[in-house]
């Protein structure tokens, strides 16, 4: 029996959830373990697990992984979710960039004091509203199909889904200018994985809280 894929990380969102979201999407389940101290992830480092100093880090296929955008390339390369040729692959990884970008601001905005954090946000869904989701808008109206790349549910698909959830927890409307992102984020809901991972109880992870925030600060000892 093959050994589960197993994910180190604090008990939040952050970049590991995209890496949570592309394993429940490809139907894969997963273990979880949470770092919860700081003296937790000093010895992550100290032992060397990680290769640069810092998580996501998972183990899979008997190899250590870290770094986000590595780990989900090769998710979505071994989940057959990253498109049938190099054109169709490097269409694949620029979706999933600009959606990265955007899903980076909400992220970052949460370690802002108050004020400056409202203010984040709002230009969060400025931009989203202007200038990703217009950009998506367009690429489904251009090719009349119902995924992304190559007519084919990918990588791209669900982590829009995910930017797209992210962004209607700030503004709920941020969608109503745009029907076929309605569509594509109805059509990609209701795959039977996607939509066991969206059910109560799942390993996806909530916003993140002052509580959460507070102990992400402790782990790594952000001022």
């Amino acid at each position: 029996m093959a050994t589960k894929p197993k994910l180190y990380y604090f008990r939040g969102r952050g970049r590991m959830e995209s890496i949570r979201w592309l394993l429940a999407a490809a139907g894969v389940e997963f273990e979880e373990e949470f770092i919860e101290t700081a003296e937790q992830y000093e010895k992550l480092q100290k032992d060397g697990r990680l290769l640069f100093g810092q998580v996501p880090m998972i183990e899979i296929d008997g190899m250590v992984l870290t770094q986000t955008r590595a780990i989900l390339s090769y998710l979505a390369a071994k989940y057959d979710l990253y498109g049938k040729d190099l054109k169709e692959t490097v269409r694949i990884n620029m979706y999933a960039d600009g959606t990265l970008d955007l899903m980076l601001m909400i992220a970052l905005a949460a370690f802002k004091p108050p004020a400056e954090k409202e203010e984040s946000l709002a230009v969060v869904v400025q931009k989203a509203q202007t200038r990703y989701f217009p950009v998506f808008e367009k690429i489904l109206k251009d090719h009349g199909q119902d995924f992304l790349v190559g007519n084919k549910f990918s990588w791209a698909d669900i982590q829009l889904l995910e930017a797209i959830l992210m962004v209607e927890e700030l503004n709920a409307s941020v969608l109503s200018d745009f029907r076929l992102l309605q569509a594509l984020k109805t059509r990609v809901s209701n795959l039977p994985t996607v939509k066991k991972f969206l059910q109560p109880g799942s390993p996806r992870k909530p916003p993140l809280d002052e509580k959460s925030l507070e102990q992400a600060k402790k782990i790594f000892r952000i001022k």
